[in-house]
């Protein structure tokens, strides 16, 4: 099998994902083009040479519907000879977007791609292109369909986490992002966007509150209690689903949950002749790629089944990997990570994660695949996992290892 390299890694700063944000005057395609055009740029790439842009986003409709993918490529620099293929596996689209790519030069199904996602949050709002399994009434109840804040609260509940061990992870991702930003540790990888003037719109990313202590985040009324006690009733439909619990415990509120944001992010993948022909050095190798499906309505507990599978494809044990990129959805996800596999907390999102700086659905795969390998070069660490849980019970994880 053909191994798949990463050449490099590209990403927009988070914007806010709301009409005051920095990156509110861009479309998606716009973002997608500026991102795309800085792969090129950066890697003397010929406007052809690869294979597909294979682009995530989740919210497909409006202005981020249709194949986006070769939408964006149109509105780029690259020749329109490439194609463009828009996917959608929910919180993990970048990702998934990046493990296609791999698997296909793996395969030997040509010799580089351009892979990752975008999603324009404060333009195209999340929910708003519909869903048969929260609004088929059928469907919703043969599924015990509860939306993600309370399945958040489930895992907390389930697992035993407190609302100030969700706070704790909070104020230790703000205080990390925070850290990571001052030391100039995304500096490779996160480009300034610019408008059509060449001014700088936006530099880094503008979600971060660094200040954030344990006493701003207990004034926080908990988010999802309403909802699940009062009408519709989704506790009620929870507790039908696990009776062993005598209630559901809220603890998530906006300052634990990941941030609504707006950005996009790339990953240029080859073979090692891609690499040759332009120059290039890798800088990682994919070393193993992975997705399951989990039980739809605690939802959000699929980094812990996918990367049990993504270790035992790949013959490797917990203690093989070096670091971790959980995505911050919901503290609870990654408490119930690090429960599971009783790992340090200090290996997993080292420089601060979705809680901290947004979440960004369709990109943050791609993203959080890039971080992974800007620090275990920084940290001199040799592989790393990234994962995510996703939308309606599912997970997905990558291993890479540095060069």
């Amino acid at each position: 099998m053909t191994d798949a390299y990463i050449y490099d890694a590209v990403r927009s700063p988070r914007g806010k994902g709301r009409p005051d944000g920095s990156l509110h005057e861009l479309t998606a395609v716009a973002l997608s083009a500026k991102i795309l055009n800085a792969v090129k740029e950066r890697n003397a790439l010929d406007g052809h040479a690869v294979e597909d842009v294979i682009w995530g986003n989740v919210t497909q409709v409006g202005e981020q519907g249709g194949c986006l993918a070769r939408t964006a490529v149109l509105a780029s620099d690259l020749d329109q000879s490439i194609p463009g293929l828009a996917i959608n596996r929910f919180c993990a689209s970048g990702m998934e977007a990046v493990n296609i790519a791999a698997n296909q030069i793996r395969g030997g199904a040509g010799m580089a791609y351009i892979a990752g996602g975008v999603e324009m949050m404060g333009r195209v709002a999340m929910g708003s292109d519909g869903a048969a399994i929260a609004v088929d009434p059928a469907l919703a109840m043969k599924t015990y369909f509860v939306p993600q804040g309370i399945s958040a609260d489930i895992i907390a509940t389930e697992y035993g986490f407190t609302r100030d061990d969700a706070d704790q992870l909070a104020m230790e991702s703000q205080r990390r992002a925070a850290e990571a930003w001052k030391d100039n540790r995304f500096a490779r990888s996160v480009i300034t966007i610019r408008d059509q003037n060449g001014l700088p719109i936006l530099a880094t990313d503008e979600y971060m509150r660094p200040g954030t202590d344990m006493q701003a985040l207990g004034a926080l009324k908990p988010a999802f209690k309403d909802m699940g006690e009062q009408m519709p009733g989704f506790d009620k439909i929870a507790l039908l689903k696990y009776p062993h619990l005598e209630r559901i415990e809220h603890i998530h509120h906006a300052g634990n949950s990941s941030g609504i944001v707006d950005g996009a992010a790339a990953v240029l993948i080859g073979n090692k002749e891609f690499g040759e022909k332009f120059g290039l050095k890798p800088r990682a190798r994919i070393r193993a790629t992975a997705k399951i499906g989990t039980d739809p309505t605690i939802m959000l507990t699929g980094p812990v089944p996918v990367t049990q599978k993504i270790l035992a494809d790949s013959g490797m044990g917990i203690s093989d990997i070096d670091l971790f990129e959980v995505n911050e959805a919901f503290a609870s996800v990654v408490l119930r990570f690090q429960q599971a596999f009783n790992v340090d907390p200090a290996r997993v999102n080292v420089n601060g994660g979705s809680i901290a700086m947004g979440h960004p659905l369709g990109a943050t795969g791609a993203i959080i695949i890039g971080t992974l390998l800007d620090e275990l070069e920084r940290s001199g660490k040799g592989v790393g996992l990234a994962t995510l849980c996703i939308a309606s019970g599912m997970g997905a994880a990558t291993i890479i290892e540095r060069l």
